[in-house]
């Protein structure tokens, strides 16, 4: 009898959330089951309801139903009954053994006293589904560090109560100082009415009045920045951040509704600390050479394991490893455009997948095309953008982004076109959904312009959005293919593993968790007719609009959150051991709570999958 609860007792330990119960609570526990035997489609239970036992499957499998519709298919460890009744909008749930199966019960009463002694059985037994899964990423989140703060953090956070200096155009030089060292700010704001002019900062000073030996008499206007760029108040810090970076500035007006509020400096954001990213950034563009942003790049993979350590959001995660990404592109086409000259007409940069929707992380490959404006001569310019494109591809494979395996880049004369064809690709894509045109269609409508002339970019998304707005019969072929990913939860809510090759007894977290949450919130978008492109700002909008319930979005947004997160922290173990970032997971390295959640995780995408096929499969 002592071998048998013995055993018993490692086999909760081996499953959640009993795993979670101190070493006592745990060896108190097997004298506290019953143990019951079901035969095949006998129910469970065979008299009562649910809710007056826990019940855990040792052996067997069992369906849980409500009426008519299935709601859950469970196998060995996984837990059924007990507050069932709290399930918000199911009515009386049953169970069925689907085959012989053996289960330990525990009465209802019995469960009410762990949950009150043990914390971590109250947490697993109080929400349910989605709800759990939005506990669970609660309960794993930690304070993030204020590096990361600055990704959520508005730039009117930052900023000091006092207003900026404003004087006049005719202002001396003098006076402009004189007022600077009065007030101790290290810039001022050369503004008429409400109208902002310029702004002089003490650099200016330095560079353009002593270092020139200029008269201090003159007019402040002589040397003021003119236009100077601004930031709006409910813009975060760390897109400023980053902008100062790039253009190694230190002074951003603020504004909101138009007019200047505040004053944001390099030293508001040295307070909050920086994050790694921006000086990576910062270097980025200081580089003459492809090889000198090699090393820069090089340094990514340790900002991952950073972000990681810190415990980023993966959605802040994304933001930052794009944002160096986007430097790296941006000054490929810099030095592109020094070596051949300026280009013969206007053309638009656009990156396309993770890049376009701001979710990279350390294992990326590139997807881009060039756009050129429809005065395109490819007999007069042909050579130049054909030079432009090798250029900065070959610079984005030497820095760590491969070469993509389908050639979605703009080296491949098929993806180096003027706006008029590529209007006509869309045009055939929506109007002839075949699967080639389906995969090319996923590719390209996550777009981005990085470089170059934005209009051209803003007039075939438009154009695409105005052919994929109301067409259901296209939106049903976009919702046919994203149907094709499904997530790795087996029969029984078991991992569905890769067999055999160099990835055997894995799952792939990006192709089978991730890219099911992407197709899905992509179509639900296109449906909208939205412009937005990151998932997570996608599903706001179909949430808003009514395509997706509000809860549907908020368990897909959680989904998709926690999913990334192993995904990160995963290849971030890889990158400490030395080893190169992968998608590629063994079960073997989750526990069994994040087993668990996992779980939950891949249901919901499939809960969601199953309403996209109701809505346009019939």
């Amino acid at each position: 009898m002592e071998i048998e609860l013995l055993e018993i007792r490692d086999f909760l330990a081996s499953h959640h959330p009993f795993d979670q119960l101190s070493e006592s609570a745990l060896s108190a526990l097997p004298e506290k089951l019953q143990m019951r035997y079901y035969r095949r489609d006998s129910a469970i239970p065979d008299s009562g309801s649910l809710d007056s036992f826990l019940y855990i499957v040792r052996t067997g499998a069992v369906e849980l139903a409500s009426d008519d519709e299935l709601i859950a298919r469970l196998g060995e460890g996984d837990v059924l009954g007990y507050r069932t009744s709290s399930l918000a909008n199911i009515s009386e749930l049953h169970g069925t053994a689907i085959e012989d199966t053996l289960i330990y019960q525990l009465p209802a009463a019995e469960v009410d006293k762990l949950c009150n002694q043990h914390t971590q059985l109250a947490y697993f037994f109080g929400p349910v589904g989605g709800d759990r899964l939005r506990d669970a990423i609660s309960q794993s989140a930690k304070e993030s560090n204020s590096q990361l703060n600055l990704m959520t953090t508005p730039v009117k956070d930052l900023l000091s109560r006092r207003r900026p200096i404003g004087m006049p155009p005719t202002t001396t030089i003098q006076e402009t100082a004189a007022a600077m060292s009065e007030e101790r700010v290290s810039s001022i704001l050369i503004t008429e009415g409400d109208k902002l002019l310029g702004i002089v900062t003490d650099r200016d000073l330095c560079r353009r009045v002593v270092a020139e030996g200029l008269d201090y008499n003159t007019p402040a206007e002589e040397i003021m920045t003119r236009d100077p760029s601004t930031v709006e108040e409910d813009d975060y810090a760390f897109a400023a951040q980053l902008y100062m970076a790039r253009h190694n500035i230190h002074h951003l007006p603020v504004v909101k509704n138009g007019k200047v509020t505040n004053m944001l400096t390099a030293t508001d954001l040295t307070k909050h600390q920086t994050t790694s990213a921006v000086y990576l950034v910062g270097d980025i563009y200081k580089q003459r050479d492809i090889e000198r942003m090699k090393e820069v790049a090089a340094k990514i993979p340790d900002l991952l394991v950073n972000l990681a350590a810190a415990e980023a959001t993966a959605d802040s995660a994304g933001h930052v490893i794009t944002s160096v990404t986007d430097a790296i592109t941006t000054r490929l086409l810099q030095l592109a455009e020094e070596k051949l000259g300026p280009p013969p007409v206007p053309y638009a940069w656009v990156a396309a997948g993770s890049q376009a929707r701001n979710e990279q992380t350390a294992r990326s490959d590139q997807d881009n095309c060039l756009v050129m404006d429809d005065g395109y001569d490819p007999d007069l310019h042909g050579n130049y953008f054909k030079a432009l494109a090798q250029f900065v591809c070959d610079g984005l494979n030497a820095c760590g982004y491969v070469y993509c395996p389908g050639e979605m880049m703009a080296i491949t004369d098929q993806w180096r076109q003027p706006l008029k064809t590529w209007k006509q690709y869309f045009n055939k894509w929506i109007d002839q959904p075949e699967p080639k045109a389906l995969m090319l269609v996923c590719v390209f409508l996550d777009m981005r312009c990085v470089g170059g002339e934005m209009s051209l970019f803003r007039e075939l998304r438009s154009h695409m959005l105005n052919r994929t707005r109301g067409n259901r019969l296209f939106l049903a072929h976009m919702a046919g293919n994203a149907l094709s990913h499904q997530p790795p939860l087996g029969f029984f809510r078991n991992f569905v593993l890769i067999r055999g090759g160099d990835h055997d007894q894995t799952f792939d977290m990006k192709h089978t968790g991730i890219v099911p949450i992407v197709d899905l919130t992509r179509v639900y978008t296109l449906a909208a007719g939205s412009e937005a492109v990151n998932t997570l700002d996608r599903l706001e909008v179909v949430a808003e609009g009514g395509e997706v319930s509000a809860d549907g979005a908020t368990d897909l947004r959680d989904a998709l959150e926690f999913i990334s997160d192993l995904r990160i922290q995963h290849q971030a173990r890889l990158i400490k051991k030395g080893e190169r970032a992968d998608n590629f997971m063994s079960p073997d390295e989750l526990s069994h709570f994040e087993r668990s959640h996992l779980k939950d995780a891949f249901s919901v995408v499939r809960t969601m999958q199953n309403v996209l096929s109701q809505r346009y499969q019939r």
